[in-house]
C-alpha cells in the first residue's frame, strides 16, 4: 500500500502532485472511497461528518475532482457480507480516511476487517487526514487518547515506524504547538513527525518522504 499521510488533507499543489505521483494517473481518472468513521468517536460531530463526505470542509479530500467517490462506513461492515465490500475496496484507486478520534478509528478498522485487508492492497493509495494518518503509527501518544479502547493504551496499526503529531500551530488546536510536540515526542517509543496542515508524509515500500509547503519537524527516538 502507498501512503500519503496528511494533517490537513490535500491542501496545496505539492501534496496534490505527490498524490498524482502515487496514483500514477490524474485524479480525474481515479476512483476513491471516503472513510468517515473516525468522526463518530467525537461528540457533536454529525454535521462535520456530513461535510467531510460532501467535500465541504477546509481539508480537501473528497472534493479533488475524482472520477467517482463512494463511502465506506466501517461500523456497518461487520453486518455486511465481505463479497459486498471487499471487491469494491480492492478495485478502488484511493482510500480517503478522514479525521476524528484516532483510537475509535483503529477499533473499527480492526472490527470491520479493513485492517487485515490493507497489507494486501499493494497498488491502492491510502490518503489519511489527521486521525486517518495517525492510525498508521504504532502509538499515538497519551495526548491523543479520547475514545478509550477496552484494552486501554494508545496502540494503533503500526503500519509505519513513526508516529504523527498533526495540526502543528493550527489556531484551532491551541495545544498543538512545537513545545507540546516536543513533550509528546519525549514520551514516544518511536520517532515522531510534527506536521502542519501544509505538510504530508509520503511512504512507499518503507521509504519516507516529507512533502511540505509549511512547517514540520522530525523527532528522532529519545533515549531513556
Amino acid at each position: 500500500m502507498k501512503l500519503l499521510l496528511t494533517s490537513g488533507g490535500v491542501s496545496n499543489q505539492s501534496i496534490r502532485e505527490a498524490l498524482c505521483d502515487l496514483l500514477g494517473k490524474p485524479i480525474a481518472e481515479s476512483t476513491a472511497l471516503c472513510v468517515p468513521t473516525a468522526m463518530y468517536g467525537m461528540p457533536g460531530t454529525a454535521v462535520m461528518t456530513w461535510r467531510q463526505i460532501a467535500g465541504q470542509t477546509p481539508t480537501p479530500m473528497v472534493e479533488l475532482g475524482w472520477k467517482s467517490v463512494g463511502m465506506l462506513e466501517l461500523t456497518a461492515l461487520p453486518s455486511v457480507d465481505e463479497q459486498n465490500w471487499v471487491p469494491v475496496v480492492r478495485e478502488t484507486d484511493a482510500l480517503l480516511v478522514c479525521g476524528g478520534d484516532v483510537l475509535y478509528l483503529h477499533h473499527w478498522m480492526c472490527e470491520s476487517g479493513l485492517a487485515d485487508l490493507l497489507p494486501s492492497l499493494r497498488e491502492t493509495v491510502y490518503v489519511g487526514l489527521s486521525a486517518g494518518s495517525m492510525v498508521m503509527a504504532p502509538h499515538v501518544g497519551e495526548e491523543f487518547v479520547g475514545w478509550k479502547p477496552a484494552a486501554g493504551g494508545d496502540s494503533a496499526l503500526g503500519m509505519v515506524e513513526f508516529s504523527i503529531f498533526p495540526h502543528l500551530d493550527n489556531p484551532m488546536c491551541p495545544q498543538n504547538t512545537m513545545a507540546h510536540a516536543q513533550k509528546w515526542a519525549s514520551r514516544m517509543p518511536v520517532p515522531g513527525y510534527a506536521i502542519d496542515d501544509a505538510t504530508a508524509i509520503k511512504v512507499v515500500d518503507g521509504a519516507v518522504e516529507v512533502v511540505s509547503e509549511g512547517q514540520w519537524k522530525l523527532f528522532e527516538r529519545w533515549s531513556s
